[in-house]
């Protein structure tokens, strides 16, 4: 199997919050990959003691054992297991109720030979391709769906659609959230290649319109993952002024690109 993974910090001055990891038993049959994409407050009150990146390394670390130590366990549990270990971790010293407390969006794919298994939760995304080379986009559509109205303020989001009903989920500290994720499972027949992406590079389809999610897998697949973070970057300096393309609260984000190709 050949992987290729990258991922790059919005700014040198501050530490990436994304977490990615490619998992190969040493059996040598199946594996999985993992990313996560911190959710950055916008202010410095969350009720943890503990930074984003402290969060999603221990919630990564905690999915990247459990995805292959549990090959049996749908990736549903394996997420909520992961979760609930990892406010285990903290509960004792930070307020886990507030709706600020560190939180992740998340991209698994778990695969043996019979079988790929994914799981997207919140605006991370998984693109796979089949072995004629068609690439399905495997989404959690819920952010993108809701009025722009709605995203006015940050406190606006925290009280009325972040983790509730009619809004958008992230994986926080609540181990229920993990059924809200978009899951499935395909034959491994009609897999031959993966790319999962936050949401710093899926700017390449989503905000610069470079092309559609076919387009970004062969790009990828071609040019590397380096170039489509590099490539990303270089629009967003040459928009850094205008801004012309909406949707953009900062112009670069933590950008992590990952590829599995049997």
């Amino acid at each position: 199997m050949r992987t290729e993974l990258v991922s790059v910090p919005g700014h040198p001055a501050r530490p990436n919050e994304d977490f990615t990891s490619v998992a190969l038993p040493a059996s040598g049959q199946g594996g999985a990959l993992v990313v996560l994409d911190g959710v950055t407050p916008p202010r410095e009150e969350t009720g943890c003691l503990h930074s984003v990146p402290w969060f999603t390394a221990r919630l990564g670390g905690a999915l990247t054992e459990l995805t292959v130590s549990l090959l049996d366990v749908p990736l549903v549990d394996v997420l909520a297991a992961a979760i609930a270990r990892t406010a285990d971790s903290h509960a004792a010293t930070c307020d886990l109720s507030h709706p600020r407390t560190p939180q992740a969006t998340v991209a698994l794919a778990r695969w043996t030979e019979a079988t790929v298994e994914y799981l997207v939760l919140s605006d991370s995304a998984l693109l796979m391709e089949s072995p004629d080379g068609t690439v399905s986009a495997h989404l959690d559509d819920r952010l993108a769906l809701l009025p722009r109205a709605s995203l006015a303020t940050d406190a606006m989001i925290d009280a009325h659609i972040r983790n509730k009903e009619g809004g958008f989920f992230t994986a926080a500290a609540d181990p229920t959230v993990a059924a809200r994720a978009v899951t499935g499972a395909l034959p491994r027949t009609e897999v031959r290649a993966l790319l999962a992406m936050t949401d710093g590079a899926t700017r390449w389809v989503e905000t610069f319109r470079e092309g559609d999610w076919e387009d970004c897998f062969t790009y990828v697949r071609k040019e590397g993952a380096r170039a489509l973070v590099e490539r990303v970057r270089t629009l967003e300096s040459a928009d850094a002024e205008e801004r012309a393309f909406l949707g953009r609260s900062k112009t670069h984000d933590d950008a992590t690109v990952v590829y599995a190709q049997w």
